[in-house]
C-alpha cells in the first residue's frame, strides 16, 4: 500500500505513513505492515532506522545553527551599546533569548524521546515525534532568523528599516522552507502517480 505521506507527518496511532517519496512505508501494529518497493529492498524496520538517522542529520545541522545564533545572542548584553536598547528592543531581544533557548530544548528533545523509548520497539513512534519536533523546531528558527534581523537594522539603521528586513526573511523563509518544498512534493508525487 503506498501512500502519499510527508515524511515527517505525524498519524494517529494504528497504520502510520513513514518515508517520503519512494520511500513511502506503512508502518502498522499487525504482521500485515506492507510498503512499496522502491528498489532498496528495505523492511519497515530499516527503512524507519534510515529514516531516524536522517532526522538526526537534520537535527544536527539546526543545532550547530542554533547554537551559533544563541551564542551571538548571549553575548550582547555585554556589548557597550546594548544599553542604548529601547524597551521595545529590549524586549525582542529577550524574546528571542528564550525562543533560542525553546529551539535547544527542542532539538535535545529527540535524544531525550529516543533514550525513553529505547528498547521499546517503537521507532514508528519515535521518528512520527521526532518529525514533529523538526517542524515546530523549522519554525521557530525561522522566527529567530527574522526577529534578530529586526533588532540589528532596528538599532543600527531604524525601526522601518528593521521591520522591512524582518518582514523579508520572514517572506524568504515561508518561501524556501514551505512553499518550494510543497511545490517540489506536490510535482513528485504527480510525477510518481503517472508513472
Amino acid at each position: 500500500m503506498s501512500t502519499a505521506s510527508d515524511p515527517h507527518d505525524p498519524r494517529a496511532d494504528g497504520a502510520r505513513a513513514v518515508g517520503a517519496g519512494a520511500d513511502d512505508v506503512v508502518v502498522g501494529e499487525s504482521a500485515a505492515d506492507t510498503m512499496t518497493d522502491d528498489g532498496r529492498g528495505e523492511s519497515s524496520n530499516q527503512r524507519l532506522d534510515r529514516n531516524w538517522q536522517e532526522m538526526l542529520q537534520e537535527l544536527r545541522v539546526m543545532q550547530t545553527g542554533i547554537q551559533i545564533l544563541t551564542g551571538f545572542l548571549l553575548t550582547l548584553p555585554f556589548q557597550s551599546r546594548f544599553g542604548e536598547l529601547d524597551d521595545t528592543q529590549v524586549l525582542v531581544y529577550l524574546c528571542l533569548v528564550c525562543l533560542s533557548a525553546l529551539i535547544t530544548a527542542l532539538v535535545l528533545s529527540s535524544v531525550n524521546l529516543h533514550r525513553v523509548l529505547f528498547g521499546l520497539r517503537v521507532k514508528a513512534t519515535l521518528v512520527r515525534h521526532t518529525a514533529v519536533i523538526i517542524r515546530a523546531t523549522i519554525a521557530l528558527v525561522g522566527l529567530v532568523l527574522a526577529g534578530t534581523a529586526w533588532l540589528i537594522f532596528d538599532l543600527v539603521v531604524g525601526r522601518t528599516a528593521g521591520l522591512v528586513v524582518a518582514g523579508s526573511i520572514l517572506l524568504v523563509v515561508l518561501l524556501l522552507w514551505v512553499v518550494y518544498p510543497v511545490a517540489l512534493r506536490r510535482r513528485a508525487v504527480r510525477n510518481r502517480a503517472a508513472s
